[in-house]
């Protein structure tokens, strides 16, 4: 009997552990008592910020993006390099092209004045990419919050985690099953490209030497991007049709072969992935609904929570 009392206890220990582990998960009022004004002011600065200029909000997605996939969303990406490691700013897949720091300073200087110490980077650049999508006319989501920071980065698992836009679609597919996406997860998130653009280093292969591209569009990105390398850093948006709105008109050119990456056009390839494109280039609104469920799954990517990691005061560097 007493060995059963002993049992029960270490039973009931056991679950009021896991109970605990729960309650340190993210949430969405995880700050309605502690700084209950930190989603306006981030929303405040967003629209400031994509007033100033359009391509921000588009930067600040991709920032939560590039977050997240790296070690999980940790605001490792906004580490400068220290003594101790080279962080992930200067990998190929984010030198010369990740972009708004500038915005997320303003906002942690801005959360710091009013609520010191209790904001964490990593829920600032979630809430940051969810306002961007909106001041763009896209859909909505509940921000789940409580993350942590990292104190630390790592130039090469940025270099090997981060989806190339060279990928074809079975490396696309391995790579965000690797993160616990599904194919259509993966289609879904695709669609941020209806924002932004891209440099002609990245797409210059595509328009010169692929063949599942519209003519008069590679004609046209040509003028632009030439086969010299001194047009490397030309833009171009992702989404020719509306590149200042979110919606579905990314996947309807890639319907009319307007992919601007070569991993754009991959997911409508004749492959496993063509018929959500359809699906997408048709319905806005599945698309918004699978996006928006996609970019909640994202950000449950790995998060530092309860007394792992630190909240940085200064996004750029470690306490």
């Amino acid at each position: 009997m007493a060995f059963i009392s002993h049992y029960n206890r270490f039973c009931f220990f056991v679950l009021l552990m896991l109970l605990r582990i729960a309650s340190a998960q993210l949430s969405s009022d995880y700050y309605a008592t502690t700084c209950p004004r930190a989603l306006s002011v981030v929303r405040s600065a967003v629209l400031n910020a994509v007033v100033k200029q359009h391509r921000m909000g588009a930067s600040l997605l991709r920032l939560h993006f590039h977050d997240c996939f790296v070690n999980g969303c940790d605001a490792s990406v906004l580490l400068d390099d220290t003594s101790n490691f080279t962080g992930e700013k200067t990998a190929l897949p984010n030198v010369r092209s990740l972009r708004g720091f500038e915005v997320i300073d303003t906002i942690k200087s801005q959360l710091e004045s009013i609520c010191p110490g209790v904001v964490s980077c990593a829920d600032i650049l979630a809430i940051a990419a969810r306002d961007s999508v909106l001041s763009f006319g896209g859909p909505s989501w509940t921000v789940q919050l409580g993350r942590r920071d990292s104190t630390t980065a790592s130039l090469s698992d940025a270099n090997t985690e981060l989806p190339s836009p060279s990928l074809d679609l079975k490396d696309l597919i391995s790579s965000f099953s690797t993160k616990g996406f599904s194919e259509k997860e993966l289609v879904a998130l695709s669609g941020s490209h209806t924002m932004g653009q891209a440099r002609c280093q990245m797409f210059r292969n595509r328009i010169y030497n692929e063949t599942n591209i519209n003519s008069e569009f590679a004609t046209f990105l040509k003028s632009n991007c030439t086969q010299s390398s001194g047009t490397d850093d030309n833009l171009s948006p992702l989404d020719i049709t509306s590149p200042v709105f979110f919606d579905n008109a990314y996947f309807k050119n890639l319907v009319d072969g307007k992919g601007l990456l070569h991993s754009d056009q991959q997911l409508l390839s004749g492959g496993s992935t063509d018929s959500l494109v359809t699906t997408y280039s048709t319905s806005s609104g599945t698309f918004y609904a699978d996006f928006a469920n996609a970019m909640v799954k994202m950000g449950n990517l790995s998060p530092l929570t309860g007394t792992s990691g630190q909240i940085r005061t200064n996004c750029r560097k470690t306490n």
